[in-house]
């Protein structure tokens, strides 16, 4: 736990909503008409209108893996591109290096950072290394830019009541990958070496590009991309960003046969790990946006409504109060 200023303490992982109220959103500066999306709970991209276009720009830190920082940093500065509705552009990193592997760090971070920028069609514009002393391991912080067209931007705080939401792929699908990795001696025993090298190569499906172009295509309301908190944490922020209730069905949510076993093992809830790799989407027509987000290549499954009233969860025939984790799964057991 860390403490602010008032002495409150602060868990490991994202800020909660109440402290970012209290000590972030007061000191946002002058308040300017071509800044078209502003700094709010569970927006992930700002969005300034520069006259000829709109650019939309996000940053990440990439903090709960240890191998294949420069793969998720890619992979995950963009997805919150793609969930506004913008085309990724370009990108640039700051790599604070651990003093005692700063070169390998760096030659391996920038290799899977470029091979990730390749297959992306983005650029790494920029940025900025430096090795840090006391620190014990190397933080990767990206910032991406993507152009958005005038009328096709998104908003994770523009879905409307009677939307469906829909989500893609499945949970944990970010979780599954690094736990793979870094709790690989304690998993091979249920999964065995294939299953544990199934369950690391979900890396390879971390870009929700695909169905963010087709969601947006086919006339989404929002899109938020799931990330620290997993599902759970994902749907309150759509549905707060958006001022609305949510009744999110978790027995509907996917969980692929991987995931399942590692959350298994390791005690975690799937539905509350990190997941970067699936998108939120928000839709008055769920049943024609899922059919398209399907053409593209990727599952899409319904998991809640929104609407007026409670923020709320089903679970196993029991219903209660939705809430975003007090912290991601993968931190508990990474410091278990």
């Amino acid at each position: 736990m860390m403490r602010d200023g008032t002495g409150r303490a602060i868990p490991v992982g994202k800020v909660p909503p109440d402290a970012l109220a209290d000590l972030v959103y007061r000191h946002l500066g002058a308040r300017r008409s071509d800044v078209l999306v502003h700094a709010s709970f569970g927006e992930d991209c700002a969005v300034v209108d520069f006259g000829g276009g709109l650019a939309a720009v996000t940053t990440d830190p990439i903090t709960g893996t240890g191998e294949d920082l420069g793969w998720y940093a890619l992979l995950i500065g963009t997805n919150d591109l793609a969930a506004s509705g913008a085309e990724p552009v370009a990108v640039v990193i700051t790599i604070l290096l651990a003093p005692a592997r700063a070169a390998d760090d760096l030659a391996r971070i920038m290799r899977d950072a470029g091979e990730a920028a390749a297959s992306l069609g983005v650029e790494i514009a920029g940025g900025h290394s430096e090795v840090v002393g006391g620190l014990e391991r190397t933080i990767v912080v990206v910032t991406a830019l993507g152009r958005v067209m005038r009328g096709r931007l998104l908003r994770s705080g523009a879905a409307q009541s009677g939307d469906a939401v829909l989500l893609t792929k499945a949970a944990g699908v970010e979780g599954t990958a690094i736990l793979a990795d870094l709790r690989r001696a304690d998993l091979v025993g249920a999964l065995g070496e294939a299953g544990v090298s199934r369950a690391r190569a979900f890396r390879e499906r971390l870009s929700v590009l695909p169905e963010a172009r087709a969601a947006a295509a086919a006339g989404a309301h929002a899109m938020h991309d799931v990330t620290e908190g997993g599902v759970l944490g994902a749907v309150y922020e759509i549905a707060a960003a958006s001022g609305l209730g949510v009744v999110l069905d978790a027995d509907r949510v996917p969980v692929l046969p991987e995931t399942k076993t590692i959350c298994d093992v390791l005690r975690v809830d799937p539905l509350a790990l990190i997941g970067s790799g699936a998108l939120l989407v928000a839709t008055p027509e769920p049943d024609r946006t899922a059919q398209a987000i399907v053409s593209a290549g990727v599952p899409a499954t319904v998991i809640a409504a929104l609407g007026p009233g409670e923020r709320r969860v089903r679970r196993a025939g029991r219903d209660a109060p939705l809430a975003p984790p007090e912290r991601d799964e993968l931190w508990r057991v990474l410091r278990q």
